[in-house]
C-alpha cells in the first residue's frame, strides 16, 4: 500500500478506535489519528504492507504516550460520549454498555489496555502485539489475559 489515500481509507477507523480506547477522549483520539497519519506520510522509512497496521498502531501509541508526558494530565472518560456518525460502536451493544466498558478499560494499565484492544478489536497476532509494545510474545499473551480478567471483575462489581 504505497498510495497514502488508500492507506488512510483502509486504516483510519482502526487507528481512531485504537486511539479512542487508549485515551478515552474523542478529541484526543482524533488528534492522535491525525498525527499518526502525518508521521506515516512524512516518514523516510518505507511502509511494509504486511506490518502496516502494527506500524500505525506503534505510531499512535507513541503519540499517545508523548501526549501523556507533555500534558501531565489524564482526562476522565466522559460517560455521555456519543458519536453521531456511524462507527464501530453502532455494531456494539447499547451505547450505555459501550460507555461502561470504555470507563472500565480506562482503569487498566496502559500496556494491558493497548494489548487487549489490538488483540480483541483488531485481531492482531500476539507476535505483532509484542512487537508494537516492545515486550515478549508471552508477556503479550499474559497482558491480554490479565486485561480480560480485570474487565470481567470490574463488570461484575
Amino acid at each position: 500500500m504505497t498510495d497514502f489515500t488508500s492507506l488512510y481509507e483502509a486504516f483510519a477507523a482502526d487507528v481512531f478506535r485504537f486511539a479512542l480506547y487508549l485515551s478515552g477522549d474523542r478529541a484526543d483520539a482524533e488528534d492522535i489519528t491525525s498525527e499518526t497519519f502525518m508521521r506515516a506520510w512524512t516518514s523516510h522509512e518505507p511502509i511494509r504492507t504486511e506490518t502496516v497496521k502494527g506500524y500505525l498502531f506503534t505510531i499512535a501509541r507513541n503519540v499517545f504516550l508523548k501526549q501523556l508526558r507533555t500534558s501531565g494530565r489524564r482526562a476522565p472518560l466522559d460517560e455521555n460520549l456519543r458519536d453521531s456518525r456511524p462507527s464501530a460502536f453502532d455494531h456494539a451493544q447499547q451505547r450505555a454498555e459501550v460507555a461502561s466498558v470504555l470507563e472500565a478499560m480506562q482503569s487498566l494499565p496502559d500496556l494491558d489496555r493497548a494489548a487487549l484492544v489490538m488483540r480483541t478489536f483488531d485481531e492482531l497476532p500476539y507476535r505483532e502485539i509484542a512487537r508494537v509494545l516492545e515486550i515478549t510474545e508471552t508477556a503479550a499473551k499474559v497482558k491480554v489475559h490479565r486485561a480480560r480478567a480485570s474487565l470481567m471483575n470490574l463488570r461484575r462489581a
